[in-house]
């Protein structure tokens, strides 16, 4: 992404997201029992009650703005924000489903929010913000959106030492072709991992009470090869770097992935730490 701007590499992601969508349906159940402790501890960080009227920003297929839109329930709304109309597409088919009439999902830049001044009673966001071009912009936007006393409260990916199930690919990767040193300071799943990071951003944005924590849990899937699976279907990232290599490279690296993936057994599953920053903030009132 180096050389880019900020539009080129919102497009290129914009792309991406809407490539692997019907990955992320496919697996979508898979993810919801998994990871839905992540999903309930926004809401709760983000103090979500009965009436509010919420924004989810990168809601792509509906974490956690329907578990949001629950909690608010029929007297309060949730709006869910996203780059990809084929990712939102999943998000309203389940919203539907749910019978969740006080949704609504929308496209739209994170950095540039299609919203007025103090419109929101709290934000929440799972896995989006790590991704922008330009987080400070979204943190003054989020500042400006949200009502006075209102929270923030925001997931992103912690270091890739804690969270293998995703480094282990690129090592694969990288085992097989030479692949450029990553920028730390470019959009990426890591952009936000080190402790204050989105915290300090928050702070400079004007918001106060700013929490930061490392939150650490598990993820398993039932074996090597259903991981690799899922990785394929629904890593963009992944899938753009696979797409370069030769057959006989993309057999070395499925090869050292599920190797790498193995050591992960227990019992009859493989299972994976992850660690998660939870970030959560208020507007002063």
């Amino acid at each position: 992404m180096m050389g880019q701007t900020p539009e080129q590499v919102i497009d290129s992601q914009r792309q991406d997201w809407n490539r692997v969508a019907g990955g992320w349906e496919k697996w979508d159940r898979f993810f919801d029992e998994q990871m839905a402790f992540l999903n309930h501890r926004l809401v709760a960080d983000a103090r979500l009650r009965s009436g509010m009227r919420v924004l989810d920003l990168g809601s792509g297929t509906g974490y956690p703005a329907l578990l949001g839109a629950h909690t608010v329930g029929p007297s309060g709304s949730m709006t869910g924000l996203d780059l990809a109309e084929q990712m939102l597409a999943v998000a309203r088919r389940k919203a539907t489903a749910l019978n969740l009439a006080n949704t609504t999902f929308r496209t739209g830049d994170v950095s540039a929010l299609p919203f007025e001044a103090n419109s929101f009673d709290a934000v929440t966001s799972r896995f989006c913000l790590m991704f922008l071009p330009e987080v400070q912009k979204a943190a003054t936007e989020i500042m400006r959106v949200l009502k006075p006393g209102g929270w923030v409260a925001a997931a992103v990916w912690s270091s890739p030492d804690k969270n293998p199930s995703i480094g282990l690919s690129m090592e694969a990767i990288k085992k097989v072709v030479e692949l450029p040193q990553p920028d730390p300071t470019a959009p990426g799943i890591f952009r936000l991992a080190k402790p204050g990071d989105l915290a300090s951003m928050l702070q400079q944005a004007g918001l106060v009470d700013v929490t930061d924590q490392e939150f650490l849990a598990e993820w398993s899937y039932a074996s090597a090869e259903e991981y690799y699976t899922s990785l394929m279907e629904i890593a963009a990232p992944v899938q753009n770097l696979m797409a370069k290599l030769l057959d006989a490279q993309k057999q070395e690296v499925k090869r050292l992935i599920l190797q790498a993936s193995s050591q992960f057994r227990r019992s009859d599953r493989i299972t994976f730490p992850l660690a998660v920053r939870m970030v959560a903030a208020r507007k002063p009132l």
